[in-house]
């Protein structure tokens, strides 16, 4: 099995992944206690699929009783541009970068079943579960354990070799193979991540509310956000890399490999007035493939009205405007408020 995992390895990093590490899957004894304390304070807002099948979400091992290894794999996505940058282009709009292309469910998954369907070649009778952010699992917190890294003070994962740039898939196996050392956080004193963050979503270092935190409020969010919030969200259209960014350790960052994964010269740093006037089928014309294809027309231009009102660009009223009559009432609340921010301003 040594040598199974030796090959494995080597052929995770063919297959085009940065990292591979192995954990059992109650290697986290303690996550059940750490989810409900989190659904129990509410901190998960509307994102209701965490608080359904918690018994599964809580224990991997629960979610497939035959399993005995968990291989977790990290997808690196580097970006080769300052994420940071467009914050400061007012009349242009902020994506995360992880966004800023194809679909990583969709390239992460294709990765997994190749790599499991090696396995599979390798150990007679061998059976895999490959997931990629859509199941009842915990990545994080099995990455961790399986010495990928380590969840951050922002909550996202680290690595003293790639940074905070990746994705994770995970492949439950009922193949039994040696687990790797858990490794332990490396943040020391540093909180520039909390520093940074826009809406103070972090109450205490390694918590975060989902409730404040502006990925959740463009993406999971339904309705109008909170209007307290909207001038945070800054130009912020679809997610919120400002944590990720200014993490020290991505000095350690390697480039990504998968050009499908690289960002899109027109989503890097797109003008607000184009997205705005994106009708349901301009909408999907233009994000086919992508991630952002998920939220919707109407979330997605509801969250360009925010940016367009926080601009303070009265030049950009003609491309809100018409918005004031949209057929969805969370986008013509945004477009109402904007108009309002442009004229105050």
């Amino acid at each position: 099995m040594d040598d199974l995992k030796t090959r494995l390895k080597d052929h995770a990093r063919k297959a085009g992944f940065a990292g591979m590490g192995v954990c059992r899957p109650d290697a986290v004894p303690e996550l059940p206690a750490r989810l409900q304390a989190f659904v129990d304070a509410g901190m998960h807002g509307q994102m209701g699929w965490m608080a359904d099948r918690m018994h599964w979400r809580a224990d991997p091992a629960a979610l497939w009783p035959e399993a005995r290894s968990v291989i977790m794999l990290a997808e690196v996505y580097t970006p080769d541009h300052d994420p940071l940058a467009v914050l400061g282009q007012k009349d242009r709009a902020a994506i995360s970068v992880y966004a800023q292309n194809k679909d990583y469910h969709d390239v992460v998954k294709k990765r997994l079943k190749s790599l499991g369907r090696w396995l599979i070649d390798q150990v007679a009778g061998a059976e895999i579960k490959v997931f990629v952010d859509t199941a009842p699992v915990m990545e994080k917190p099995l990455a961790q354990a399986a010495g990928l890294g380590w969840q951050g003070k922002h909550t996202n994962l680290l690595s003293r070799d790639l940074g905070n740039w990746f994705f994770l898939g995970a492949i439950f196996t009922t193949v039994d193979l040696e687990p790797d050392a858990a490794e332990v956080s490396h943040c020391g004193s540093c909180t520039a991540c909390l520093d940074i963050c826009p809406t103070a979503a972090f109450p205490a270092p390694y918590r975060l509310d989902a409730r404040r935190c502006i990925s959740y409020l463009t993406i999971e969010h339904k309705g109008p956000v909170d209007k307290d919030l909207r001038p945070l969200m800054g130009n912020r259209i679809y997610g919120c890399d400002d944590c990720l960014a200014v993490c020290p350790w991505n000095k350690f960052a390697v480039a990504g490999r998968d050009v499908r994964l690289a960002a899109r010269d027109d989503l890097i740093a797109p003008p607000l007035a184009d997205l705005a006037a994106l009708d349901d089928a301009g909408f999907r014309a233009r994000f086919a493939g992508s991630p952002i294809k998920r939220i919707g027309r109407d979330r997605f231009v509801r969250n360009v009205a925010y940016a367009i009102g926080n601009s303070g660009d009265p030049a950009l009223a003609p491309a809100v405007s018409p918005l004031l009559e949209d057929a969805d009432a969370a986008v013509a609340d945004a477009a109402a408020w904007a108009m309002s921010s442009i004229k105050e301003d």
